[in-house]
């Protein structure tokens, strides 16, 4: 059996962290020519290429950032044990790594990830929010376990991953007490010519609410469009209109935003998924967050 050489794997390692073999080498006390040539042995003997040249940088190539992955993974374990033998509290023992879509409702998330940290096992959570294309390179490259997301992965994408269905439900829709009061007896059609926040048009649930509101011939006046929720309800809660949330969290938005309910559908609906490059969810985070999900979290709203 071939051993690695953790020397080498740790001037790897400083090297991609620092950005640079320069860099890495004023951090170590070491020779930029000590540096490069066990970075070249340890490319032999893992047989990979771990970095290309950019520009007069270098970069980890695609095999050299899931080295980095695992390679952080083994340094920081390595930190806690010596934490451990010298009675340092311990950290995180397993990573979950989670990519948020950015146009997700932060509650919601939150909702959704709170059972992480009711697990026996001891869980570090670093989350990512990006765009659903970033974060899905993200995963293909092994730096994330999974992605949060409103949308599955469609057809035709060059990464294979599946989707795992976390939940769905019906839309509440908010406003102030001036806003709200009059709109509630007539709602949906008193949405007409009323201002109204939305999400961004390239988003699935702009695209329901859109079909949603031509189907009843509702033409809301449309005073914002926003790629991120949370300062969408912001604007929401100073009253410059109408905005929604998911219906499983409308209590925690009235409390918070100090608004009132103007109307609620099912026409339209929230739906949430982890996808992962695994076909059956086996980290035992992703397992907590996918049962509570189906069996609590939403499940107590279709049994209200």
């Amino acid at each position: 059996m071939e051993w690695l050489n953790y020397h080498h794997l740790y001037y790897f390692w400083n090297v991609v962290r620092e950005g640079g073999i320069t860099a890495a080498g004023k951090r170590l006390n070491l020779v930029p020519s000590t540096i490069s040539s066990q970075l070249t042995t340890l490319e032999e003997t893992l047989e990979v290429k771990l970095f290309h040249r950019v520009g007069r940088n270098i970069e980890p190539t695609e095999m050299g950032q899931l080295v980095f992955q695992y390679a952080d993974e083994i340094f920081s374990l390595g930190r806690e044990l010596m934490d451990t033998i010298h009675g340092h509290p311990k950290a995180g023992r397993i990573p979950l790594r989670v990519g948020i879509v950015d146009a997700l409702p932060k509650m919601i998330v939150r909702d959704l990830l709170d059972p992480v940290f009711k697990l026996p096992e001891p869980i570090r959570l670093i989350c990512c929010e990006n765009k659903k294309e970033a974060l899905l390179a993200e995963l293909a490259l092994h730096k994330l376990d999974i992605i949060i997301s409103d949308s599955p992965i469609g057809t035709g994408m060059s990464i294979k991953a599946y989707n795992h269905i976390l939940g769905e439900c019906g839309v509440t829709f908010f406003g102030v007490d001036e806003l709200s009061g009059p709109l509630e007896a007539d709602f949906p059609y008193s949405l007409s010519g009323t201002p109204i926040l939305m999400p961004l048009q390239e988003t699935t649930l702009r695209n329901d609410l859109d079909v949603w509101f031509e189907s009843l011939k509702i033409t809301p006046l449309i005073v914002g469009e926003f790629d991120d929720a949370a300062l969408l309800k912001a604007f929401g809660q100073r009253g410059d209109g109408v905005f929604m949330a998911p219906t499983v969290i409308e209590e925690e938005v009235q409390r918070q935003y100090k608004v009132s309910i103007v109307g609620r559908t099912e026409k339209v609906q929230y739906r949430f998924y982890a996808i992962s490059i695994e076909k059956i969810l086996s980290h035992p985070a992703v397992l907590a967050i996918s049962t509570a999900a189906s069996h609590t979290l939403f499940a107590e709203k279709v049994a209200g």
